[in-house]
């Protein structure tokens, strides 16, 4: 991750502008040398989503899938063959759904959740 971001400072015009990022709890986005960098880097911003924010995953794995099979490799000498790219994935997927089906059992999900307040609650 470190070298994507770093990669974008090099090629962000301004320099001063701040640059927020959008990522999840997993512990390496946490690393001290990770914390170390960003508070060299002020403008950078990350912002950290809940820890049970599951529903992002869904997210996620939408824009892997739109990266593996629509980005990943392409040639794009444009920003309307890049925009034309992602539209055609977007009118195939469209016109070719598949609806998630939820298999977890609820009392699982609601057994958990409790738990992990029992947890909180002990904290404070």
């Amino acid at each position: 991750m470190m070298t994507k971001v770093r990669q974008i400072t090099g090629t962000k015009p301004n320099a001063q502008a701040a640059f927020h990022v959008i990522v999840d709890n997993y512990a390496t986005h946490k690393h001290p040398d990770v914390m170390e960098w960003l508070e060299k880097h002020r403008r950078f911003v990350f912002h950290f989503t809940p820890t049970s924010a599951s529903w992002l995953n869904a997210i996620e794995g939408f824009f892997a899938k739109l990266t593996k099979k629509s980005l990943k490799r392409g040639v794009f000498r444009s920003l309307r063959e890049l925009k034309d790219a992602i539209h055609r994935f977007l009118d195939h997927t469209n016109a070719n759904p598949k609806p998630f089906t939820w298999t977890k059992d609820p009392n699982k999900i609601i057994a958990a959740v409790r738990r992990g307040h029992q947890v909180l609650d002990s904290i404070h």
